[in-house]
């Protein structure tokens, strides 16, 4: 495999890993913060007409849908950028496999936040904390990218194939 791509993808993986665990933290404060301001309903009162499921104090609309896609992309990101040291450590085909496919499902994820940090800047109205977190995931779905082509653009090299030989002795 191609070692002059090993230190950009690990300079990456630091990275990436740093800001997916803020992206984590700051979502699972504003989901925290949600739970504990959110609708307090009695029994014997009626859900208000314009009641939202995903209700959040602080933001626009879009901040609930936002909040909880953010949060999960911070937590599989965090989780790919564990598998993706792995890979870094052996640098082999076998380690590939594993953290290109879970570093393309962070980051499909991570897309996903970005369209909706995208809409909740166009509703205008956010928390300071919001706006470090879109702009958290709007960095980390480029640099999401450049770690996985990095890490796939250094596994074209020879793949070493252990065969196991049958029980017969062939």
């Amino acid at each position: 495999m191609a070692d002059n791509l090993k230190p950009v993808a690990l300079f990456l993986l630091m990275l990436n890993l740093c800001m997916y665990l803020i992206l984590a933290i700051i979502g699972g404060w504003a989901v925290n913060l949600a739970i504990d301001r959110g609708f307090i309903i009695g029994r014997e009162l009626r859900l208000p007409a314009h009641f939202h499921p995903i209700f959040f104090p602080i933001g626009n609309w879009a901040t609930g849908f936002f909040v909880v896609f953010a949060l999960l992309a911070g937590v599989v990101g965090a989780a790919s950028c564990i598998v993706g040291f792995t890979h870094v450590r052996f640098w082999n085909y076998s380690s590939l496999q594993p953290a290109a496919s879970l570093g393309l499902l962070a980051w499909a994820l991570t897309v996903l936040a970005m369209g909706l940090a995208c809409q909740e800047i166009s509703f205008d109205r956010r928390n300071a904390k919001l706006g470090t977190m879109e702009a958290f995931t709007i960095a980390l779905s480029l640099t999401q990218l450049v770690y996985i082509l990095a890490i796939k653009a250094g596994g074209h090299g020879p793949v070493h194939v252990e065969r196991q030989h049958n029980a017969l002795g062939r």
